[in-house]
């Protein structure tokens, strides 16, 4: 993947996963890529990894389960998009 330079990289491979979300490749209820996962399919550090999955929980996309991984929330659990 290229990174754009003017994008923190931590939001474009973020925009991956939630759009694999979204299409289904990831469904609800199934692990998402782990940290190491990450670092290995986009070559980030693990700190930018880290914020991957930190972003993704804040908006409700994936939750994590200590010792077992991150998965994707089922859209019913999903916190409601703010109007436009």
């Amino acid at each position: 993947m290229e990174f754009a330079p003017d994008i923190p990289r931590w939001r474009q491979v973020a925009e991956v996963i939630r759009g694999r979300i979204e299409d289904g490749t990831y469904a609800p209820r199934t692990r998402v890529p782990s940290v190491v996962q990450l670092i290995e399919e986009f070559g980030i550090a693990t700190a930018t990894a880290h914020k991957v999955h930190r972003g993704l929980r804040a908006e409700g996309l994936i939750y994590t389960e200590p010792g077992l991984g991150s998965f994707v929330t089922r859209p019913e659990d999903r916190p409601a998009k703010p109007d436009a």
